[in-house]
């Protein structure tokens, strides 16, 4: 598998490894099958309700407009999905892979829909060929959409020491602290980690400071810890506490 190198703006290079051709067409696959599953409910649901009937009464394009809607969540299947779930649908879920930014931050809303709209010239039929060829050929195993959205898809099946992920350990009577740091999302979070154990090893004490003011700016957090290691480290336990709570 390729090995994607990030460096995030905090100078900090985080190695993701890329999900495969074969991964992401297993996932594609497993994609297909759920949007052929919801087509195949809706129809049973537009028989057995009379709904099929009463379009047959209705002019063609009023009918049309109908089943366009009812069909819409297949069309845009992609776009909601990776935008609810931060870059994964049911096929990325189920073979563990995720969308992210080059720069190791969340991929927004925009993102999703630049590599949903590529996918009309390199993903459905008879297209597919494009996409496949591109990821193949693309160090970072990105198909045309993602090279537009600046993203890639990893996977995280990556065997890791816990040091290496933003994992810390939470004992059973944790208590935490600042409730508002569900605001971060995982990468934003995995960035925080790498940055901060950085700048201990090199006691660089400037970052600190800067990455405490970041942190409160972003998620609008109270320091109540005593300095601003304490604080950052209370901040990654909580976010550890809440995620693995919810």
């Amino acid at each position: 598998m390729s090995q994607l190198t990030i460096n995030t703006t905090q100078n900090v290079t985080i190695n993701f490894t890329a999900a495969s051709v074969g991964e992401r067409l297993l996932g594609q696959i497993l994609d297909l099958l759920v949007m052929m599953a919801y087509s195949i409910v809706v129809g049973y649901i537009v028989d057995l309700s009379g709904l099929e009937s009463f379009l047959t009464t209705i002019d063609d394009w009023s009918a049309m407009a109908v089943y366009i809607l009812l069909y819409l969540p297949v069309f845009f299947y992609t776009l909601i999905l990776e935008s609810i779930w931060e870059g994964r649908t049911v096929g990325k879920k189920i073979m563990k892979m995720k969308v992210i930014k080059i720069d190791g931050y969340q991929a927004g809303f925009g993102d999703y829909l630049i590599r949903w709209l590529f996918r009309i010239i390199e993903v459905l039929p008879p297209f597919t060929i494009v996409g496949v060829l591109t990821i193949i050929f693309n160090n970072r195993n990105q198909r045309l959409g993602d090279m537009g959205a600046g993203t890639a898809v990893i996977s995280l099946k990556n065997n890791i020491n816990i040091n290496h992920t933003i994992l810390q350990e939470v004992n059973d009577d944790y208590v935490p602290t600042y409730p508002l740091v569900i605001k971060l999302s995982d990468n934003d979070v995995r960035i925080i980690k790498e940055t901060f154990e950085a700048a201990l090893i090199n006691r660089d004490y400037n970052t600190l400071i800067k990455l405490r003011d970041k942190i409160i700016a972003v998620t609008e957090i109270k320091n109540q810890s005593g300095n601003d290691e304490d604080f950052i480290r209370t901040l990654l336990k909580d976010y550890n506490f809440y995620t693995q709570n919810m």
